[in-house]
């Protein structure tokens, strides 16, 4: 087990050198320091931004090493603009790629957001690639072993290398790069990968191949896994599977992601396998840096020259917040070895060949997303839409019944009732204060669509039970934290709850009961049959029938099984449309009627007596407290992180407007 140490208390010796790792991962194509959905600059994100801190850290360092841990196809209007607006031209490289090879990436893998917009464009997308794209565990053919697999990428890589011990003097050093991925994302995105690429689980393929690498002659490997940390006894195809994985011989540093989360730091909880204070997770050094160019990740090995090869004698590892670049002095800390700077030469700035990289991009995008598309004399907004409070939400929903009904009229299902399940997708959580979309009355422009929803997600259909709907229900209700009587609950929405995992049912109307035990344990998975918050649900004033019938428009990351929501999955899909729900939206909007108004909420909460809950919101809300004026609202004086913190009150609530 790796101990971490203070390498600046390392004596200088000759065979003993620093290896300087770093980690962007979850960038989703925050290329500019710009917030495309408000229209304004963003200087606390993006890659050309992050760009001057890589520098940094490399004049730090007499041998480094970069690379991107995946999600950098999808996530901003700019990506939506390259792949469905302007396209990539024959010969021409997805402007991404070519920030990173400005920035002389290393090594990257991929994401699962890389596969939204299908599999020819993200392999155009990375034809002109300079560095490796390593991915181990998805596969254009499945064998019976996991070594027999055909690979989509290559499975891992080689880096050789020439690194300066702490008296200057070069050594040769190889360095294995293996690359990992969810494996549901085989199922997320089933319309585009069914029988062309397969997945197996994180650690099932890393345990088949770090061999591999030792016997290919690496002295470090350096784990590029796009998976949060996880549970230590997580099963081999879990989507978060970072501890598990650390828990495997063979791997000297991990790089870790998809969750959105920063480690080492003091929101990680400390356990038995995870040390957020020195940055370790089974004894090994990892680091999450964050999202959208949020942060740097930066692990540091000491190496001892061991024969022919190469050992790690200890490690130190930290997240570097990108919002603290204007306040840092030149550089956080120089080598603690004079003798190492002055004999290896200073990087070359790579932050101005990024800039002239992104900016004609840039230029266009903004061009684009600010075309007239319609009106709405209502305010659309997402400050209280995990409490079903949405006039956002509740225009998506209504786009997709519109779209639902007019493909399937005339067919045998055209007579059930139709729900439109929708989840929030900017709703604050892991995504900070500013993540809310706020489109005040007036004009809609091209970027409002993409603020309205996020992702590239296609419209379907999925023929549900009632018994169904009630436990999606009642998923939805877990995220909520209990409220108890004549008790205040200090933070209502649980901290582990995504946002885009809370759907609000609209067709329906229903009540939640927050004064009982939730369901679904959101830290073990446990389901608990014999809880109940969902107290009563209705269809035009008549309660559900667990064998009622209902046609319920979602998407298809929901529909083919994301989230675990009952009666999901490829055999329960009856219709599947052939554009995305930004495309269903755009020509929702398109039509030249004023978005008037919008479906009031079908949530309504039963009374707690004193029972009263704060809620973590936008700052933008306190405008906006109308929306639950049922509940008493008061707001706080002081937010944390930055929240508009709100107290509710659910002593006699009632239902809600959107």
């Amino acid at each position: 087990m790796q101990q971490p140490l203070s390498l600046s208390t390392v004596g200088a010796a000759a065979g003993t050198a620093q290896l300087r790792i770093m980690e962007t991962t979850d960038l989703h194509v925050h290329l500019a320091p710009y917030d495309y959905y408000a229209d304004r600059p963003a200087q606390h994100l993006g890659l050309v931004r992050l760009a001057e801190l890589i520098d940094r850290a490399r004049a730090e360092a007499p041998n480094t090493l970069l690379f991107d841990n995946g999600d950098f196809l999808q996530g901003t209007p700019v990506g939506d603009y390259i792949a469905y607006d302007r396209g990539l031209r024959a010969g021409e490289m997805h402007p991404v790629i070519a920030a990173m090879n400005a920035l002389h990436f290393d090594a990257i893998t991929l994401g699962n957001h890389e596969f939204n917009y299908g599999l020819d464009f993200l392999l155009r997308a990375i034809e002109g690639c300079d560095c490796p794209v390593v991915t181990a565990n998805l596969l254009r053919g499945i064998a019976t072993q996991p070594r027999r697999d055909l690979s989509l990428t290559r499975p891992y890589a080689l880096l050789d290398r020439v690194i300066h011990d702490q008296l200057g003097q070069p050594h040769p050093i190889r360095i294995g790069v293996i690359g990992l991925a969810p494996p549901q994302v085989t199922r997320w995105e089933r319309q585009a990968l069914e029988g062309r690429v397969w997945s197996r689980g994180i650690v099932e393929a890393a345990r088949a191949w770090l061999p591999e690498l030792r016997e290919a002659g690496a002295d470090i490997v350096v784990a590029l896994a796009h998976t949060g940390l996880g549970q230590m006894g997580a099963d081999e195809d879990a989507e978060n599977a970072a501890i598990a994985l650390a828990r495997l011989d063979g791997i000297d540093a991990l790089l870790a992601g998809h969750s959105h989360l920063v480690f080492p730091g003091p929101g990680i909880a400390a356990s038995e396998a995870v040390d957020p204070h020195a940055g370790t997770i089974c004894g090994k050094p990892a680091v999450m840096a964050g999202f959208w160019g949020s942060h740097l990740g930066v692990i540091d090995l000491l190496l001892q020259r061991d024969g022919g090869g190469w050992r790690v004698l200890g490690s130190r590892a930290e997240a570097r917040p990108l919002a603290q670049l204007d306040l840092m002095p030149d550089g956080w800390q120089r080598s603690a070895h004079a003798a190492v700077q002055a004999a290896v030469p200073q990087p070359a700035p790579r932050a101005p060949a990024v800039r002239r990289t992104v900016r004609p991009l840039h230029d266009e995008t903004l061009a684009a997303i600010r075309k007239p598309l319609g009106t709405t004399q209502i305010p659309l907004h997402s400050y209280f839409a995990m409490l079903g409070r949405s006039g956002a939400v509740a225009l998506v929903a209504e786009a997709q019944q519109h779209r639902i009904r007019e493909r399937l009229a005339g067919t045998a299902l055209s007579d059930l009732p139709l729900v439109s399940a929708v989840a929030p997708f900017k709703a604050g959580g892991r995504s900070g204060p500013d993540h809310y979309t706020d489109i005040p009355a007036g004009p809609l422009a091209l970027r409002h669509v993409s603020d309205l929803y996020a992702f590239p997600n296609a419209l379907c259909a999925l023929c549900l039970t009632g018994a169904d709907l009630r436990q999606w229900l009642e998923r939805s209700a877990s995220a909520f934290n209990r409220v108890a009587p004549g008790q205040t609950q200090e933070v209502l929405v649980d901290r582990l709850s995504a946002p885009y995992e809370f759907e609000t049912l609209f067709g329906l109307d229903y009540c939640f009961d927050l004064s009982r035990p939730a369901r679904f344990d959101l830290r073990t998975g446990a389901i608990h049959p014999q809880n109940a918050r969902v107290t009563s649900v209705t269809l035009h004033g008549a309660p559900l029938a667990d064998a009622d019938r209902f046609l319920v428009c979602t998407n298809t990351f929901r529909a083919n099984g994301a989230g675990g929501f009952a009666g999901t999955g490829p055999d329960r899909i009856v219709h599947c449309e052939g554009e995305t729900m930004l495309e269903v939206l755009r020509r929702h909007l398109a039509t030249g009627k004023a978005v008037e108004a919008v479906m009031s909420s079908p949530l309504r909460f039963a009374p707690i007596p004193g029972g009263r809950a704060v809620l973590s919101t936008g700052r933008g809300a306190a405008r906006h407290l109308d929306s639950v004026s049922d509940l008493a609202p008061q707001v706080r004086p002081q937010g944390r992180d930055g929240f508009l913190e709100v107290m509710l009150d659910f002593t006699t609530p009632r239902s809600g407007d959107a």
